[in-house]
């Protein structure tokens, strides 16, 4: 058999249980969005929904996108309220980046790529950032390589914000590019935190 797909990999991995993450929305998430003007989103990597839910409970429009049918089942049973809000979608960006100038808002977290995938999926997502939007990418830090779940993963998978505004094309004003620590006891102990509007 040759190696599964990552759609398979992330389909098995939410098969193998009810709630793989928390259901609650990223804190960074809250933090940063909270006081923009609602508009259309666009949230990458959705999995179970909480980010986009809580999108859209804070009057945003969201396409919510995975590789996982899974998840995207498992998302929108979360919330059938919210199926005039939010279009789930299964789509693999880094080969089938967004429609460009798209969207008010990009988020992205924990979108932890090799190089050259992380480099094509991110130009796609700055790239769908409308004119006045917003990029939001939250990520681990690379310094906790050695810690947490994702520890298996090597350091090539993380990123700085300097690489991240490196993708940027056009005029923008970073906003917001800083580390910040988690929770006391969490397995991670930073978070990288990348913010920019599109001028």
């Amino acid at each position: 058999m040759g190696e599964m797909t990552s759609a398979e990999t992330w389909d098995e991995r939410y098969r193998s249980s009810d709630r793989i993450w928390s259901g609650r929305p990223n804190p960074q998430l809250v933090q940063e969005v909270t006081g923009l003007t609602p508009g259309r989103a666009l949230d990458v990597g959705c999995g179970e929904g909480a980010d986009a839910i809580w999108l859209a409970e804070h009057g945003w429009t969201v396409v919510g996108v995975d590789v996982s049918q899974v998840a995207l089942d498992r998302a929108a049973s979360h919330a059938p309220e919210m199926a005039g809000r939010i279009t789930w979608q299964q789509a693999d960006l880094v080969e089938d980046p967004p429609e460009p100038e798209a969207f008010d808002l990009v988020t992205a977290h924990y979108m932890h790529l090799p190089p050259t995938p992380r480099e094509r999926m991110f130009r796609g997502l700055v790239a769908a950032v409308r004119p006045g939007g917003t990029l939001l990418l939250v990520a681990h830090d690379v310094a906790d390589v050695h810690h947490g779940p994702g520890r298996h993963q090597g350091p090539e998978v993380y990123f700085t914000t300097e690489e991240v505004a490196g993708y940027l094309t056009g005029t923008w004003e970073i906003e917001v590019a800083e580390m910040r620590p988690r929770p006391a006891g969490d397995a991670h102990r930073h978070d990288l935190v990348f913010r920019a509007r599109r001028l």
